[in-house]
């Protein structure tokens, strides 16, 4: 039992500094210290991993929410028509 219990609180935790969280760091260390093609960059591209990430969900993920608000609508109208016939 203690060890379910520690596999399940293992899958909960956090493994480190993710993909974007490193792309991140990297790019910050590059645009201050003026390393490359990322020292040219604006401050708006070098924090992109912050910010595209949460882009794409609203993109992407308000639309679904509409559509899914439509369907649930016309469900509920068609169950109030079935039960007045």
């Amino acid at each position: 039992m203690y060890s379910t219990i520690m596999s399940k609180a293992s899958n909960n935790s956090s493994n480190g500094i993710t993909l974007l969280g490193g792309l991140l760091i990297l790019f910050i260390g590059l645009k201050l210290g003026e390393v490359g093609v990322v020292a040219g960059w604006s401050w708006w591209w070098v924090m992109s991993p912050m910010w595209i990430p949460a882009l794409v969900v609203l993109t992407l993920g308000i639309p679904l929410l509409i559509i899914k608000a439509i369907s649930r609508a016309r469900r509920k109208r068609r169950a109030y028509i079935d039960m007045l016939d």
